[in-house]
């Protein structure tokens, strides 16, 4: 394993940094959670822990990706997410960190949530105190169209716009990220455990793309899977493959596109809505393990890891990762929802 990790590590070196993660995050046991279900021992690596801002795994591609955007000058951050995105809070940190401006499209109409708490409170009032500028923009399907327009409309205004894609999403968002699974690697190697799988939350594919590089260059003994939070899991998987390939051009190593997971039923009705098992999974983590998951993407990612378990995937013994994305936030603005879940 040693081999196989200096070997990526030093590929992963080749692409500079802007410096915004603290890293490595921590890998701690989940000794209570994992009795509590009877099955596999589980581990969480803490990538909310990523440093600035309530961390996240965006902070991770963006540590790369930007590179580009500080070296060629660029004045303004130009990306797009729902109001309670994760990935617009870390882009909007990463800008004022870097000195930038942030100029965000806020889809309206691709989450069913009309509250005041989810127009008004969590990541959306962040971004406001990290100075990001925000355009309401209707959703229309289209990803990154609208971001694109609005950096060409910047342009023409003179500004100097960089266009981060939605959710961070692209070939080097995927190799920047797969830096997730060498930390991993290294820690368990430490710790003495080999893990059985890996699992993650999966939206807009690009931390999918990067964990199932990373697991298969580092990790070809354990299983690299995914969780689906989109209710989307054909596209999801489709640019998640696009992305992994991509990547793996870019450090010249081999990727099999056959040996990426994703694990649908778990998302709710749609992307943004919690289902009943989402607020299973972030009641048990909460109580049992004092840790706080969010209902987009990792609460519904560990509702995932649950029910594996309870399908006998994993046996008693083995060891599993799961991996915290961040995302608490956006807890806040889900708060009627998950009151009235909890509520006798």
């Amino acid at each position: 394993m040693t081999s196989l990790l200096d070997n990526f590590t030093a590929r992963l070196s080749k692409f500079p940094s802007v410096g915004l993660v603290d890293v490595p995050t921590p890998l701690r046991p989940m000794p209570r959670l994992s009795e509590h279900l009877g099955g596999p021992n589980i581990w969480i690596k803490r990538d909310d822990a990523t440093h600035i801002s309530s961390g996240g795994n965006k902070l991770r591609k963006l540590d790369r990706v930007l590179y580009t955007a500080v070296e060629q000058g660029c004045d303004t951050l130009v990306s797009g997410g729902v109001p309670q995105s994760n990935s617009q809070r870390q882009v909007a940190t990463a800008a004022a960190i870097l000195g930038l401006d942030a100029a965000l499209c806020v889809f309206t109409g691709r989450v069913e949530n009309d509250s005041v708490l989810y127009q008004n409170s969590g990541n959306i009032v962040l971004n406001t105190l990290f100075g990001a500028t925000l355009y309401p923009t209707p959703w229309a399907g289209d990803r990154n169209g609208p971001i694109k327009a609005l950096a060409e409309k910047l342009r023409a205004q003179g500004r100097k716009p960089f266009v981060v894609p939605y959710g961070v999403s692209n070939a080097m968002g995927a190799l920047s990220y797969s830096s997730v699974i060498a930390e991993i690697a290294a820690q368990t190697d430490e710790a003495g455990i080999m893990p059985k799988a890996i699992i993650a939350a999966s939206g807009s594919g690009g931390t999918q793309a990067g964990v199932s590089l990373g697991v298969q260059a580092c990790l070809p003994d354990t299983a690299a899977i995914c969780i689906d939070v989109d209710a989307d899991a054909a596209r999801v998987m489709a640019d998640a493959v696009q992305y992994a390939g991509e990547a793996a051009t870019l450090l010249d190593i081999d990727f099999d596109p056959g040996q990426m997971r994703l694990e649908s039923g778990y998302s709710g009705e749609a992307y943004g809505i919690i289902a009943p098992s989402t607020v299973e999974a972030m009641t048990l983590c909460a109580r049992l393990e004092g840790v706080i998951l969010d209902p987009v993407y990792t609460g519904k990612a560990l509702a995932g890891l649950i029910g594996l378990i309870r399908a006998g995937e994993f046996a008693r013994g083995e060891d599993v990762v799961f991996i915290h994305t961040g995302g608490a936030p956006a807890t806040f603005a889900y708060a009627d929802v998950i009151n009235d879940a909890l509520s006798p």
